[in-house]
């Protein structure tokens, strides 16, 4: 059989757009999804699921607040199975739609899983135990990522649930201990809390979104445990056992020895990249640690194979999936052409969202990173309880945070935490796209009253610093 020009392992964000892309430029594309299921982790058990549950539970909280509106609201209640029929609908829909999109595509679709023979041969495995092999001039492995588990002891004796089962959960549990501090944990544990369940979330480091400024990460944790979630820092897991019909988790924190009893157990402690079926060291292709290792071309330590998404990183979000994904196959069009020249990935307007309330989201250089990197930056925030749409809205918590070079005002990153924080980021991509500086972004007229000028305050005051 001719090998194929291109064939991507995995049909999820990353490896979609990578066909699509391939296709575009004429060149012969075979995906091979191995999954039970088609659409990748955002579609099936990631952005889209997570975001249809909380957007019920934020809708249940708002019809609580009904009263500070001047409304009168009586009976608002969870229906959980209502809730979960709804998600199940849409992912239902999202789901048969990148279905169709692999099916129909300007390209051979394969099920089975992948496993490299060598450097240009691949054994598929479809689900009865039949084989066959496929060949390729060059490949994108796209094959995602699975959920971790840390290993605590007693943990897996005990069980627990991962996010994949907190989205088929039947009815809701009494207690959850939410163990981890990432997006995952934080969308989950809120969740929870707004729907009823009594919510612990234990959190090794001593802030929740280790990666964030702390300033940022601080007001989600003072929300959290004013709406009666118990938020533990600063901890260290010891062990979990089971007691009758619970489950205890004993962890130590500031010194002390401390246990929490509760009916179900969310382990959200990050994902790890899903190579093992794969083989990649049949074909030659270097891991760092458990993921593929991959330069800013994408390619993989064999000129012909390249990667993209969660299975190569740096970072986990559904855009720079696709993002990825089309610069791989870009690259491997040139490859296969004789074109010396590769496409690089820039990971300068890199962003984090997570869709709390208030939410966060933040572009570029945080104040943690520009300090690791000895970046001279000029730093102004604003509070949204002195914002007038904000007060409007009754959604005060929280601040926008502009990062600026020092030498000439350019903007280097923006921290937001509030109000419809995934959606007034989007202006700051842009003007951080064209390297626009805080006295550029004054120029540009805002409607008042917004939500988005508060973006201008931080940026005034930016300006005067730079003398610009």
């Amino acid at each position: 059989m001719k090998p194929y020009d291109l064939v991507i392992i995995g049909g999820g964000s990353a490896g979609y757009a990578a066909a699509r892309t391939a296709a575009a430029l004429n060149l012969s594309v075979a995906v091979i999804e191995g999954g039970r299921e088609v659409g990748g982790l955002c579609v099936l058990r990631g952005c889209m699921p997570t975001k249809a549950l909380l957007e019920s539970a934020h809708r249940l909280h708002d019809l609580q607040r009904a009263g500070e509106f001047g409304l009168t609201v009586s009976g608002a209640r969870a229906d959980w199975k209502k809730i979960q029929r709804r998600k199940d609908a849409l992912v239902g829909e999202f789901a048969a739609y990148r279905r169709a999109q692999l099916e129909k595509g300007n390209f051979v679709f394969i099920r089975g899983q992948a496993s490299f023979v060598d450097r240009h041969t691949l054994t598929v495995t479809r689900r009865g135990g039949k084989k066959f092999t496929v060949s390729g001039r060059a490949f994108i492995i796209a094959t995602g990522s699975t959920v971790s588990a840390r290993a605590v002891p007693g943990l897996r004796e005990t069980g627990f649930i991962t996010s994949d089962e907190a989205l088929r959960l039947d009815r809701p549990p009494a207690s959850i201990a939410v163990l981890g501090g990432g997006a995952v944990a934080l969308e989950f544990a809120q969740y929870f809390q707004r729907l009823g369940v009594k919510t612990t979330l234990i959190q090794r480091s001593g802030q929740v979104l280790s990666s964030q400024d702390a300033d940022l990460a601080n007001v989600l944790t003072d929300v959290f445990r004013r709406e009666g979630m118990k938020v533990r820092l600063g901890t260290e897991l010891l062990a979990v056992r089971k007691s009758g019909h619970n489950k205890q988790v004993r962890f130590r924190q500031n010194g002390r020895t401390l246990t929490v009893t509760v009916t179900e157990i969310l382990c959200a402690l990050g994902r790890t990249p899903r190579v093992t079926p794969l083989l990649p060291a049949n074909a030659g292709v270097r891991l760092d640690g458990q993921r593929v290792q991959v330069n800013r071309a994408l390619r993989t330590s064999q000129p012909h194979i390249f990667a993209a998404g969660d299975v190569c990183g740096p970072h986990e979000a559904a855009h720079l999936a696709v993002q990825q994904g089309e610069t791989a196959a870009r690259n491997a069009a040139r490859l296969l052409r004789g074109d010396p020249r590769r496409e690089k990935m820039d990971y300068r307007l890199t962003m984090e969202i997570v869709f709390t309330s208030p939410e966060l989201a933040a572009v570029g250089l945080s104040e943690k990173a520009a300090a690791a990197r000895g970046r001279a930056v000029l730093v102004a925030k604003y509070p949204f309880n002195d914002h007038g749409k904000s007060l409007i809205m009754g959604a005060t918590d929280g601040f926008v945070k502009l990062i600026a070079a020092a030498a000439d005002g350019a903007i280097l990153g923006t921290q937001i935490v509030g109000p419809h924080a995934s959606e007034l980021i989007h202006e700051l991509v842009v003007a951080m796209n064209y390297r626009a500086t805080v006295s550029e972004l004054l120029r540009i007229p805002h409607y008042h009253p917004t939500l988005a000028e508060i973006l201008t305050y931080p940026a005034e005051e930016l300006a005067a610093a730079a003398g610009r």
